[in-house]
């Protein structure tokens, strides 16, 4: 099926939804899709770009321990991945919303390979891209063009380019944009600008591992002063940088020469990641914006500050903005939302494990002092 419309301007503005790292299973926990119901409602976006491990695809199997399914083989995990899609993907397509996406590490991290889980995708009438042939790079690696309110000119450019996959055989993912794909980026941004009159289209790239040049983007510093703390080291962001610090960037571990290919080609204003579920900042680089989101999901690790979407707005003059949307802003901070985040978000788990057995522990000692009680009647 897939989109075939062109994607275009609306009063000179074309807004993008970023969801990062909805990273579930095909039991989604609620609060994270009543809070991603709420961005598209609020956000009204004309695509929604999802950056990788939309499925926590190393865990398919293990869910399933505390239920009476099971998943054994490799139709099981196609199954459910499906159903975890679907959970993910229904909203966005009943809501008529254009969207793309591109793979996280976890996504290949099982059987079922990028191009048969691609098909998943392309089996809705909402879906843009996942149309690569270029043999040379994985499926997720294509661009999207934005254009003009009447469809005559090509305004933006998306870059998705792959940037992890998991080998089977060694049994150990691995987190780089390959050269392959550096060099098919390079040659289809020239034949965007020669198309555009000899002028780089203006571009967001969209990947799940940050670049190696985010780390440019923190500084070591005293205790006192940290955001962080990683291997005995203390870190917080620059003084130019704006957002949240909650981890060491996990950056790409191969340097391919990614970052100075942008500033040669010169179109892309920000690349955009996901991967660090408790990062959300802003920073720029010799003139080129990394921008990262945190994760959206409930079921891993994340914090309260962080768990968020993005929303980018282009203008037809070449140039964004972009800011969060947390999941407070979108729920509320309500009683209701506290309970739904206290027991869904996964570093809740050993409070609520704690809160749960003291809870226990006091009724069983209220019961246990009953029974004494009426023993000695």
């Amino acid at each position: 099926m897939s989109y075939t419309k062109k994607l275009t301007f609306k009063n000179g503005k074309f807004t993008i939804l970023q969801v990062a790292d909805p990273q579930d299973l095909q039991f989604v926990r609620g609060t994270m899709m009543k809070m991603l119901d709420r961005a598209y409602d609020a956000v009204k976006p004309d695509l929604v770009v999802l950056t990788g491990d939309q499925i926590l695809g190393n865990h398919l199997r293990d869910c399933n321990r505390w239920t009476m399914l099971t998943v054994r083989d490799k139709a099981g995990e196609k199954l459910a991945i499906r159903t975890s899609l679907i959970k993910l993907l229904d909203p966005i397509e009943k809501r008529k919303l254009p969207f793309a996406m591109n793979y996280g590490n976890h996504d290949d991290m099982n059987l079922i390979t990028k191009e048969e889980q691609a098909d998943i995708y392309r089996e809705y009438a909402y879906c843009v891209g996942l149309d690569q042939t270029d043999p040379s790079v994985e499926c997720d690696t294509y661009n999207i063009p934005v254009y003009s309110e009447d469809g005559a000119k090509m305004l933006w450019n998306l870059w998705m380019l792959d940037s992890a996959r998991y080998d089977k055989t060694e049994k150990r993912s691995h987190h780089y944009v390959t050269p392959e794909t550096v060099a098919w980026y390079e040659k289809k941004s020239a034949e965007l600008r020669t198309r555009n009159g000899g002028v780089p289209v203006p571009s967001l790239m969209f990947q799940h591992i940050p670049l190696p040049e985010t780390l440019a983007l923190i500084e070591e510093c005293e205790r006192k002063n940290a955001a962080i703390c990683s291997e005995g080291k203390y870190y917080r962001l620059k003084s130019d940088v704006y957002g949240v610090l909650g981890e060491y960037p996990s950056v790409c571990e191969t340097q391919v020469g990614q970052f100075d290919a942008m500033k040669r080609c010169g179109d892309v204003r920000a690349v955009v990641f996901g991967h660090d579920h408790s990062n959300c900042f802003t920073g720029r680089l010799d003139g080129i914006d990394l921008v990262q989101t945190g994760g959206a999901s409930f079921r891993c690790y994340g914090s309260s500050k962080a768990r968020c979407v993005r929303v980018f707005t282009l203008y037809d003059n070449g140039g964004y903005d972009t800011y969060t949307i947390s999941y407070w802003d979108l729920m509320g901070r309500t009683p209701v939302s506290a309970v739904r985040y206290f027991w869904d978000a996964d570093e809740m788990a050993y409070i609520k494990g704690f809160t749960l057995g003291a809870a226990a522990l006091a009724a069983g000692c209220a019961v246990g002092a009953h029974l004494i009680r009426r023993g000695k009647q």
